[in-house]
């Protein structure tokens, strides 16, 4: 993700002392934050998944492209050093390679995982309850697309228009 650091470089930069929150779950979309320096864990409802500490990396993307607030905490493991992108969504229209590295970094997580779904329900195949679910959330995965543009239009069922 040295395209990030690229094309970030001119961008301010915040250091965030370890174990203080650097994005918290919940909080309002709008910027992305590229790793310089240290390292961090993501958090979902308290549960840590990850830890990432290779510079480049982007955080703050999904709030950002789904327009819908942080699904995870990023919290600073030891000191932090990020840029910081306040309008995120301008940023990416205006520098296409920045939006094609943000694009790969969630394309890989999302890669991950299917593969792990995947080797989970080969693994439990006949299983029941949430196991036995597997199947339902790849079809998911797989078929989830953007919501369909509406077009406001009185004409439009699904619009949202005004009377």
């Amino acid at each position: 993700m040295a395209d990030l650091l690229g094309l970030t470089a001119d961008l301010p930069s915040v250091t965030v002392p370890a174990g203080d929150v650097v994005i918290e779950e919940g909080a309002p979309a709008g910027r992305l934050l590229v790793l310089v320096s240290g390292g961090v864990v993501v958090e979902h409802d308290g549960v840590a998944f990850a830890r990432i500490d290779h510079p480049g990396a982007v955080f703050g993307e999904m709030s950002v492209v789904l327009g819908k607030p942080a699904t995870a905490t990023v919290r600073a493991v030891d000191e932090v050093e990020v840029r910081v992108v306040e309008d995120a969504e301008a940023f990416l229209t205006e520098h296409p390679g920045a939006a094609l590295a943000v694009l790969r970094t969630t394309a890989g997580r999302l890669d991950g995982l299917t593969q792990y779904l995947v080797d989970v329900k080969r693994q439990f195949a006949d299983a029941g309850g949430h196991l036995g679910m597997v199947d339902q959330i790849l079809d998911r995965l797989v078929h989830h697309q953007a919501p369909r543009p509406s077009t406001g239009s009185a004409r439009d069922p699904e619009g949202d228009h005004v009377h």
